[in-house]
């Protein structure tokens, strides 16, 4: 039966959450589960290290260059639909994982469930978002999907390497068939179709949408660029200077078309643009810690990677657990104060590890520790409060404008992270038998990229939270 009425519970909309949570699981478990299994896909199709590289890069460098397009789309011909159709596409793409042979044909399949995740994944929040009247459910509505995919992302690489132990590879892909078609009947029988008074009919921006997707397309690329041929390499500032030559001319034709793919002056709202800053700040920090510490632990203190999985186990369970007490916090200092309460957490973390993460475990833990329980939160209500500073009918690129930022910005993190240690480390970094000399270079390179990273996430949030104080104090 379809819903028809604002749900007063979760469990007035638990048809609805069930399915939407079905769709954040898919885009958290998708790469996770297929990483471990790179080394059998490389032996079987007889893929080179760029080819397998590509498996998985196909997927995010489409998923996060459509998303803005697909979710000004949504906005204009129904959130549902779009989503509908894209969960039918993902069932396809998947399905055509059984009949692969080549590596190339694999690309194309990851390609195309890029697409899928970009024409499902900004909808869901958009959905949970719109089920409910009261921030209150929204929150935790957005909590509950947020739990079930970090669940997915936590448990894909052990669950991955089970499946390849009694089944193929193929298999880690072809999941998500049952859970696009669960998704598929889930959502259209939860949640009603859009309303014609939440949809605007504009028409498409199509040179807007074009300049958007080519920007991040190049903005995502060009970080890979900067971590695998160096700075040496003319490649990666190419794509850097087409990138910020794209944004220069997406800007330029939105603020000057009659009917812009993305209103700038709505992301000039003080709600959007500091939410979307703690979004960043978070991505950045978020990555830069994560791919720092996974080359401490195993490149610097020699620990297996089974031990180092063991030694990220403290960001998992605060992540997964820490859902719990989102809503009461939120609930104790209100939206506006958790958002930079909670992204000073993960600058925090980071900050942490920067200045004594190289003198012991200890440090680490705390710093790991510290950015998961800010992520879990400012995750949920940076998203909240964008979608509260926007008109009904943009709610579904608001949600892809947060996904955007934070996907651009773990690029930008792991860019800086890699271009220092290439600049600071001399030789090959994943090697054993460091000089005393090369463990030196790489403690300080890793101090100086955490240090860099706070310092830039840092002024965001410190940049976001005068933005909405501000805005409060004239209102």
């Amino acid at each position: 039966m379809t819903v028809s009425t604002p749900p007063r519970s979760l469990r007035d909309a638990w048809v609805a959450l069930a399915g939407l949570c079905a769709v954040f699981l898919f885009e958290m478990l998708d790469n996770s589960i297929l990483n471990v299994a790179l080394p059998t896909i490389g032996r079987e199709l007889h893929a080179s290290t760029v080819t397998l590289q590509w498996a998985t890069g196909a997927y995010a460098v489409v998923f996060g260059g459509l998303m803005l397009g697909f979710g000004a789309i949504a906005d204009r011909f129904g959130r549902r639909r779009i989503m509908l159709i894209g969960l039918v596409l993902l069932g396809v793409a998947s399905l055509a994982t059984a009949f692969v042979t080549t590596a190339e044909q694999l690309i194309a399949v990851r390609a195309l469930m890029g697409v899928a995740a970009a024409m499902t994944t900004p909808g869901s929040a958009a959905l949970a978002f719109r089920l409910f009247e009261d921030d209150t459910l929204r929150v935790r509505a957005m909590t509950l999907i947020s739990t079930v995919g970090l669940i997915g992302l936590a448990i894909g690489p052990t669950t991955g390497g089970f499946v390849l132990a009694i089944a193929p590879w193929q298999v880690l892909l072809l999941v998500n068939v049952p859970i696009a078609a669960f998704a598929l009947i889930a959502v259209g029988t939860g949640i009603a179709a859009d309303e014609p008074a939440d949809l605007h009919r504009d028409p498409v921006d199509v040179l807007g949408a074009a300049l958007g997707t080519a920007t991040i397309v190049l903005a995502l690329v060009a970080p890979t660029l900067f971590v695998n041929e160096g700075t040496g390499s003319w490649a990666p500032w190419a794509a850097t200077a087409a990138a910020v030559a794209g944004a220069i001319l997406f800007v330029l034709r939105e603020r000057t078309a009659r009917y812009p793919l993305l209103d700038l002056n709505l992301v000039a709202q003080p709600l959007v643009s500091a939410g979307l800053a703690y979004k960043a700040a978070a991505g950045l920090a978020t990555a830069g810690l994560g791919y720092l510490v996974t080359l401490q632990l195993q490149l610097d203190w020699g620990w297996s990677p089974a031990l180092a999985a063991i030694g990220m186990l403290p960001q998992v369970i605060v992540l997964v657990a820490g859902g719990a007490f989102v809503n009461p916090f939120v609930q104790r200092v209100g939206l506006d104060r958790a958002a930079w309460l909670s992204a000073a957490a993960v600058v925090t973390g980071l900050a942490i590890y920067g200045l004594l993460g190289s003198y012991g475990y200890g440090w680490v833990a705390l710093a790991l520790v510290i950015e998961a329980a800010g992520m879990r939160v400012v995750g949920v209500v940076a998203v909240v409060n964008v979608l509260r500073g926007l008109p009904a009918n943009r709610t579904t690129i608001g949600a892809a404008l947060t996904d955007t930022a934070t996907e651009v910005a773990s690029g930008i993190g792991l860019a800086v992270t890699g271009t220092i240690l290439a600049a600071m480390f001399a030789g090959t970094i994943a090697t054993s038998d460091w000089t005393t000399q090369q463990t030196a270079q790489f403690e300080d390179a890793t101090r100086i990229s955490g240090l860099v990273l706070t310092v830039v996430a840092a002024a965001l949030v410190g940049w976001a939270t005068l933005r909405t104080r501000n805005a409060a104090e004239d209102q």
